[in-house]
């Protein structure tokens, strides 16, 4: 997979990707990530990528020209699945589309910056407009790190169990069960019998139980979906 990023602040990019999964996925070419600062692609003289809205109004607005440029010499050299722009008015992000994008072979993603982006820039290029949560940050460069860490790390081979991403939260519109690890016993706090019966059944019957609870208690949204696909099924 291959993941290009535009942005007005490329250095804020660089840290997510250098380490453990992300970095390890990259090393191993699975995934390709290629950050590009638009400002290369200003014809402007001091390479200005943002400029005054029109109608008045406080903030700036990321200019058409630069992104357009770049969207279309990256356009040129491959085709993508996914154009997407990250925005706080877009559609949520959630481990369906993450699944989803997993899959694909090429996607772009543009981070908004000040008020934004252009419009036209949105009508005439972008496929998707995502945001990470009800918030607003001073950049969509986290978003994207976001967005690229949650879909590299489902493609095959990433990580070292390849079961470990089918059991996360979210997949199958549960919350994940507890989890436990060594000691059995810490400061008086014992771990549940169940889970050193070594009966795997009833080990995972346990952890279908308790994942089903906290949906209930903290997501009865997810437990909605969760139970509408089992009587569809």
């Amino acid at each position: 997979m291959r993941i290009d990023i535009l942005t007005l602040l490329p250095k804020l990019l660089e840290g997510p990707f250098a380490d453990s999964i992300m970095h390890r996925a990259q090393k191993a070419g699975l995934a390709e990530i290629h950050i590009h600062n638009i400002r290369d692609y200003s014809t402007a003289n001091n390479k200005q990528a943002d400029d005054y809205q029109f109608g008045g109004g406080a903030g700036m607005v990321m200019t058409i020209q630069p992104i357009a440029d770049c969207i279309e010499k990256l356009k040129s050299e491959r085709q993508y699945d996914e154009i997407i722009y990250l925005t706080p008015d877009g559609e949520t992000l959630n481990q369906g589309l993450c699944n989803q994008w997993s899959m694909k072979e090429n996607l772009l993603l543009l981070c908004g910056h000040y008020k934004g982006v252009d419009q036209r820039i949105r009508d005439k290029y972008i496929t998707r407009e995502v945001s990470i949560g009800d918030y607003v940050l001073s950049g969509g460069e986290l978003a994207a790190a976001v967005i690229v860490d949650s879909v590299v790390r489902l493609i095959p081979g990433v990580l070292n169990d390849e079961t470990s991403a089918l059991s996360d939260s979210f997949q199958d519109h549960l919350l994940a069960p507890p989890v436990y690890t060594r000691p059995a016993e810490y400061d008086g706090m014992k771990i549940p019998d169940i889970l050193l019966s070594g009966h795997f059944a009833k080990i995972e019957e346990w952890r279908f139980q308790e994942s089903y609870q906290k949906t209930a208690q903290r997501r009865p949204d997810l437990l909605e979906k969760f139970n509408r696909k089992s009587d569809e099924q």
